[in-house]
């Protein structure tokens, strides 16, 4: 075979192999190993579909534009914000303000609260108005256990597409303990149902873990916060909490709403305790299956 036949076989041999290459490309043969694809998403969402956010009333010292920076720089874009940060209002100008605060920070409200409710319709409707102009999925609530008051929420929930979320307070609440919240919501509309406060569940001796379970189906918020000895606020991580267990069973729920943190303590300059949080909730994230 003559040089120039030979150059001419290894040149086609070289495009027919190149060809094969991008063909399993194409076909997707040729794919970044299982592990690989997972660090990479993981990098990609180190919270792993979760709506990562806060509870505001953690930075209740802060006006709203500085809770609002301090959040996004945090890299959290979901808020549930407490009424001292964005009050209830049903007016359009005053509404309209808000919101553009809001995306201003790129950050997206979600839920409301806690927000008290009994029999009076008015100042319920007040709430929801203003829950659907502003595009809140969620009011975390603490409602009168009385029989008038669920059924106009019943009857609200069901007109305004909007979740009552009631949530437990600790000792010597009307909502302390998990059969409280069980009992009370399993008659009533779907979108009844818990904001689970995992510190406060904690201060209350019971299981946060127990809390998402047996709510199944009806866990429309959770603030995510920590208790040592049923007693002390501390940041996450650092008291009793099982902070793989709650997101081990909300991922196994698919739990669409917000996981707000909420951290009580160090209210004057809370950011570099809540950054530590969300190292711990990142860590335990790494965990899920």
């Amino acid at each position: 075979m003559s040089i120039s036949a030979q150059i001419e076989l290894n040149r086609r041999q070289f495009l027919h192999a190149g060809a094969i290459g991008m063909t399993a490309v194409a076909a997707g043969a040729l794919s970044l190993p299982a592990d690989e694809k997972k660090v990479d998403e993981k990098k990609a969402d180190p919270y792993r579909g979760f709506k990562m956010g806060i509870q505001s009333y953690t930075l209740r010292d802060f006006k709203v534009k500085a809770a609002l920076e301090a959040s996004s720089k945090l890299g959290l874009k979901f808020w549930e914000s407490f009424p001292g940060h964005i009050p209830v209002s049903s007016v359009p100008k005053v509404i309209a303000e808000q919101k553009a605060l809001l995306a201003e920070s790129d950050v997206k409200l979600v839920a409301f609260g806690v927000v008290g409710f009994d029999e009076n319709e008015t100042k319920a409707r007040e709430v929801f108005d203003f829950a659907k102009a502003i595009g809140i999925v969620s009011i975390s609530a603490d409602p009168k256990n009385e029989p008038a008051t669920f059924k106009l929420l019943d009857k609200l929930v069901d007109e305004y597409g909007i979740n009552i979320a009631i949530h437990n307070h600790g000792p010597k609440s009307r909502w302390n303990k998990i059969d409280d919240v069980v009992n009370v919501v399993k008659d009533h509309h779907p979108r009844i149902g818990a904001c689970v406060d995992t510190g406060h569940y904690l201060r209350s001796s019971e299981n946060p873990v127990e809390a998402i379970e047996r709510l199944k189906g009806r866990v429309f918020g959770v603030h995510l916060k920590d208790v040592k000895d049923a007693k002390v606020f501390k940041i996450l991580g650092d008291g009793d909490l099982d902070i793989l267990g709650c997101l081990r069973e909300l991922h196994k729920q698919k739990y669409q709403y917000c996981l707000a943190l909420e951290y009580e303590e160090n209210p004057q300059n809370p950011v570099p305790d809540l950054e530590i949080c969300l190292k711990n909730v990142r860590a335990a994230m790494e965990k899920l299956d």
